[in-house]
């Protein structure tokens, strides 16, 4: 049986800043080693005798297999044994698949390198969600985690740039190793400063049974279940143009040298608005600032393809224009979403955060490799998955808002 709701819980309304950046830190472990590789794309592929540039996409989304898979190892395991250990094992299983990919000479290896390297960021990933449910609730919750995803999107901002600074210096390996390097600080910080935030009588005892009475008490909440399909759905689009972004700057548009500097004004967009959320969603409540970011976005994307469905690229300037008007949308969701979602799970955050994790994360994975695939000679598939996947999202939202709202103590 799964213990009740921690009644002790803290439940705090107040901003520690240390705390915060911890957790973006950690967050951030993530976003880097996604980030930094997307310059390298095409040299690793040259590297490792790739043929079709599209292979390369494998490369930032099979990453994310590996955390959707590693979430639900090591979600689990935190609520039985605490948040602090299952971190570190998660990056002892970072750091072994960091040297695979620096090894390797094969191509399937390196892919076999990423998956795993997903599976050991999923720890602290999924497990700084879990420690700050243990510590916050609510609205305040979200605006904590909408700081922290704030960190996590404005790492694109400077990633690509250190990418492309390393291999102008060094060669393709010495971003795994700048990665291994950042993560071993960050590591030894949270080693340091952070408390255990889930107490030993608070935690779950480790049964053969544990993830499946998990998952029973997590379909028990209808809203956890509906924001990770929402989540799963816009993380999917997004996955999309972060895999075919090196392509469709560099090859469509001819601006390899400046696709870092466009990368990281499009990720600015994203952190404004989450900045702009982590400030206002106190205020106007998490679930009313995601609903009409929804349909934000989905009016950006299906104007694009209105205007643009010939299939020619409109001039460099309107495409970003209408990208930073999409992601300033996307600003709004992922913290709100990832929020909502596990407002009713605190008596699991560890699961519950695995879960949600995993399923978004599966359903973005076959999204992201179906879509990026018809990204070759135009930008249009790209926004035909974001109208498709918006929509669907705005009709999940519709029929969550209509039910009759479970209170939480």
């Amino acid at each position: 049986m799964l213990l009740p709701y921690f009644c002790s819980m803290q439940n705090k309304n107040t901003f520690e800043f240390e705390f915060v950046a911890l957790m973006a830190s950690l967050m951030a472990i993530v976003a880097l080693s996604i980030d930094a590789l997307l310059p390298a794309l095409p040299e690793i592929g040259y590297h490792l005798g790739v043929t079709n540039p599209n292979h390369n996409q494998l490369l930032i989304t099979m990453i994310f297999l590996g955390i959707g898979v590693g979430q639900l190892i090591f979600g689990p395991l935190s609520d039985s044994f605490g948040r602090k250990p299952i971190v570190f094992i998660g990056f002892a299983v970072f750091i072994i698949a960091s040297i695979i990919c620096v090894t390797t000479k094969s191509f399937e290896m390196m892919i076999f390198g990423r998956i795993l390297q997903g599976i050991g960021l999923a720890s602290p990933r999924t497990l700084c969600i879990a420690i700050i449910r243990d510590i916050y609730s609510g609205d305040y919750m979200a605006k904590i985690v909408s700081i922290v995803v704030m960190v996590f999107i404005l790492v694109p901002v400077i990633a690509p740039t250190l990418g492309q600074f390393l291999m102008n210096y060094f060669d393709w390996e010495s971003i795994f190793y700048v990665n291994l390097v950042y993560g071993t600080i960050i590591m030894f910080w949270f080693w340091k400063r952070q408390k255990e935030s889930l107490p030993k009588e608070k935690r779950i005892p480790l049964t053969s049974h544990l993830f499946v009475d998990g998952m029973k008490e997590f379909l028990k909440y209808k809203d956890a279940i509906g924001f990770t399909l929402i989540s799963g759905f816009i993380t999917g689009s997004f996955m999309v143009y972060l895999s075919t972004s090196q392509q469709i700057f560099e090859q469509q548009y001819n601006l390899a040298e400046m696709f870092p500097y466009i990368f990281a004004s499009l990720a600015i967009s994203i952190g404004l608005a989450t900045y702009l959320n982590s400030v206002l969603v106190v205020k106007y409540g998490m679930m009313r600032m995601a609903y009409y970011s929804t349909i934000a976005y989905c009016a950006v994307s299906i104007l694009y393809v209105i205007l643009f469905w010939s299939g020619n690229n409109p001039s460099i300037f309107v495409l970003i224009s209408f990208f930073a008007m999409q992601f300033f949308a996307v600003g709004f969701l992922f913290g709100n979403l990832r929020a909502l979602a596990m407002q009713p799970l605190g008596h699991i955050a560890g699961i519950g955060a695995a879960i949600n994790g995993f399923a978004s994360t599966v359903l973005a994975v076959p999204v992201a490799n179906y879509i990026g695939g018809f990204v070759k000679e135009s930008v249009l598939p790209l926004f035909i998955g974001f109208s498709i996947f918006g929509s669907l999202s705005l009709i999940v939202f519709l029929i969550l808002k209509r039910k009759p709202k479970r209170v939480i103590v």
